[in-house]
């Protein structure tokens, strides 16, 4: 039995800093209150959606009355909806966790792109797992270049991960860029929430037939339905069935996906393209908008999927300052470039999920605080 502690140190892991200090931006947020144009809304149940909420009641209200007959890899009938072999998860977080367990032993490592959505890093330190990041290239594109993909890798680095398109840069895993990545025989998770949301360019999915291959999806995104709380891993390549045989063993210990949504998935998948057009058609305006704002001081990255867009500010200050004085002078909040390791100063990032009229004003502001 573990000892209680007789010192003043916390009881607690070290996977991660259970005490963060409040930042900067956080700290402005709170003493602006409400009055903000929040250009970092990512939520699109927050951002006035159209949902088919009768239809989806009807459904929920049909599945609520299934008995609970649990199977580690998800229901059949949700799966067959998916197609392929899969294992459902609660989210998209939850199927990184079980593909760090399955690839990794405490001290491993995984590779992956900067800049990116910092999530992975917390969910890698909740796993004992390290982060190997290796740059993104911009050349009128966001590129991967595999040599540094190669220098990043140790003896410990278990897998790629790949985010299809990334977040927040929207830039796809290109056909050629997969085709250099298989050579490094090391399994490859590709993070595909965004996959369904094209922008400047239409990307294809992470499947080769010479690579140990793990796609992530789940309805948050490819639904607009993060309350729902499925996600999914589908797998292919080399050892796929005993990857799926050791995914199975994990999922067993939890069973953390909801009956009443795996009953739903058909029916949600048929709804899925209604909401997932609502959104294209905000992302799309908003960025069309964004663009013909900008000033001549700053420039909208190419941007070839998701619901972000990034822009290159003049470096009078540096991102953090520039988020502060937005948000205290300005009344706007925005992401700052080293939220998602930006190499420098200069970056900042907008959802492009934002209400238009929100938006539009934000973005106004935005460009007024800006250098001419």
């Amino acid at each position: 039995m573990r000892q209680p502690t007789t010192d003043n140190r916390q009881p607690f892991s070290r996977r991660t800093n259970w005490n963060p200090t409040t930042n900067r931006i956080t700290a402005a947020r709170q003493r602006r209150g409400a009055e903000i144009l929040d250009l970092t809304e990512s939520n699109p149940t927050r951002a006035a959606i159209d949902y088919p909420l009768e239809e989806l009641s009807e459904i929920f209200e049909r599945a609520a009355r299934a008995p609970y007959t649990p199977d580690p890899r998800g229901l059949r009938s949700a799966r067959e909806a998916l197609g392929g072999d899969v294992i459902l998860t609660a989210s998209t977080s939850e199927a990184y966790s079980f593909l760090f367990k399955l690839l990794c032993d405490p001290g491993d490592e995984i590779a992956t792109a900067i800049p990116s959505y910092p999530l992975l890093e917390h969910l890698s330190a909740l796993e004992s797992v390290n982060v190997r990041p290796f740059a993104l290239e911009f050349h009128r594109r966001w590129e991967i270049d595999a040599a540094r993909v190669r220098d990043a890798i140790t003896s410990r680095t278990r897998a790629i991960v790949a985010v299809n398109p990334n977040n927040p840069t929207g830039s796809f895993v290109s056909a050629d860029e997969q085709a250099a990545l298989a050579p490094l025989r090391l399994p490859v998770i590709s993070d595909e929430v965004f996959l369904d949301y094209p922008l400047d360019a239409r990307g294809s999915t992470f499947v080769r037939d010479d690579v140990l291959t793990f796609t992530l999806g789940g309805l948050s995104k490819s639904a607009g339905l993060p309350q729902y709380k499925l996600g999914w891993i589908r797998v292919n390549g080399p050892g796929k069935e005993e990857a799926l045989a050791a995914l199975e063993l994990i999922a067993d210990n939890f069973l953390s996906v909801a009956t009443p949504v795996q009953i739903a998935l058909p029916e949600i998948l048929g709804i899925a393209p209604r909401i997932r057009d609502s959104i294209a058609a905000r992302t799309r305006r908003n960025l069309a908008h964004l663009r013909s704002a900008a000033q001549k001081s700053t420039s909208v990255l190419p941007v070839e999927g998701g619901w972000s867009a990034v822009l290159r500010v003049p470096t009078t200050e540096s991102d953090e300052d520039l988020a502060v004085r937005l948000i205290e002078q300005h009344g706007v909040a925005v992401h700052p470039g080293y939220f998602f390791d930006f190499h420098a100063d200069g970056y900042v990032v907008v959802s492009l999920l934002t209400q238009p009229a929100t938006f539009d004003e934000g973005v106004r502001r935005l460009m007024q605080a800006l250098p001419q």
